[in-house]
């Protein structure tokens, strides 16, 4: 069994071991310790003093499996982007050109500069080992964070965003950087990457401001434009049926998409629930599965069943009760783990097969 939580000081090893197979293209996650130190303090100060207003708060979360304390994966919500070091994107306009003396229609798309002093939310950081990949945890360490932005609305701004990553091989090989990005900056990807992290002025300093021609680009360059490298189509998925939507703008490195979403109407944030425990039960009970979670400020997050009771209140797990440190009385809150129209498709597959 996993729960999800905050992360703490004492995470820092764990947090290394798991990114030793993370490859390239965690940008927020560099295998740096000094780095992540910093980031994980800064996370501790976010939850620990909480505003009422959001000013850039940084909430890193893990994944831990109960019963080893192994850390199999990370995520993380940033409160607001921008301020003093703003973000950096492109933004996609598409043209469309035809002449009726030569019979030829064209389309032509330009990659615009952009930067973003005063931004939505944004969620980022998501990585799992290789090990704990399938449907069950990676939707469970995705959505896990709506329930804490739902427990904590004024804390987010009201639309929150979240940067895919692009097309960038195991060895660092990104085909548009090698079209565009070392011509300007004369540094490797993963150096630019690295670098990132540490201080975004670099990229105003250096980038043209005029647009960028993508029909222009070789072939293997404008084909990876907005695309999701293959391990993170799954994530994408997800988003996109909790309501995300593209939105028009990609990376300034490898231009993965940039997906965004308004919070109040994003699925795991509307359809939760609020309700208090009632009965914990030791014996088996039928309940599809919830991503339940505790309504304190120690957030913890896990899956388990979920009964509404005739007499009010709610019915729980033994295990799920124990995994999030919960007693009768104390308040939860939780969500469907899968929508309603996924669980439509398998019921009719199931059919089918009979």
């Amino acid at each position: 069994m996993f729960i999800i939580r905050p992360i703490e000081t004492k995470d820092l090893d764990g947090l290394m071991e798991l990114l030793e197979k993370s490859g390239h293209g965690l940008t927020s996650l560099p295998k740096d310790p000094e780095v992540l130190k910093k980031r994980i303090r800064m996370s501790e100060r976010s939850f620990a003093n909480r505003e009422d207003t959001p000013t850039g708060e940084d909430y890193l979360f893990v994944m831990e499996e109960i019963f080893t304390g192994k850390i199999v994966g990370v995520c993380a919500i940033i409160s607001k982007i921008g301020g003093f070091q703003p973000y950096y994107f492109y933004r996609l306009e598409k043209t469309h050109h035809e002449s009726k003396l030569i019979h030829v229609k064209n389309d032509v798309t330009a990659l615009h500069f952009h930067f973003v002093h005063n931004g939505p939310a944004e969620i980022c950081s998501l990585y799992l080992h290789p090990d704990f990949r399938n449907s069950q945890n990676g939707r469970f360490l995705s959505l896990s964070r709506f329930l804490f932005i739902a427990e904590n609305r004024k804390l987010f701004e009201d639309q929150v965003i979240a940067e895919m990553r692009g097309m960038v091989n195991d060895s660092g090989h990104s085909p548009f950087w090698d079209a565009v990005g070392k011509h300007f900056f004369k540094i490797d990807f993963p150096t630019a990457d690295y670098l990132y992290i540490k201080n975004k002025k670099f990229i105003e300093d250096m980038m043209p401001k005029y647009p960028i021609i993508a029909n222009l680009l070789p072939e293997e360059a404008e084909y990876v434009i907005g695309k999701v490298h293959p391990n993170t189509e799954p994530a994408k998925r997800i988003l996109e049926q909790e309501g995300f939507r593209f939105s028009g703008l990609v990376g300034i490195f490898e231009p993965g998409p940039v997906l965004i979403a308004e919070l109040d109407n994003i699925r795991s944030i509307k359809e939760s629930v609020v309700g208090e425990i009632k009965e914990i039960s030791d014996k088996p009970f039928k309940s599809e599965i919830f991503i339940i979670s505790r309504q304190s400020s120690n957030f913890r997050a896990a899956l388990g069943g979920v009964v509404k009771l005739k007499s009010g209140g709610y019915k729980i797990s033994g295990v799920a009760a124990a995994a999030l440190k919960l007693r009768l009385g104390d308040k939860i809150r939780f969500v469907s783990f899968r929508p309603k129209e996924i669980k439509k498709k398998k019921v009719t597959k199931k059919k089918l097969k009979v």
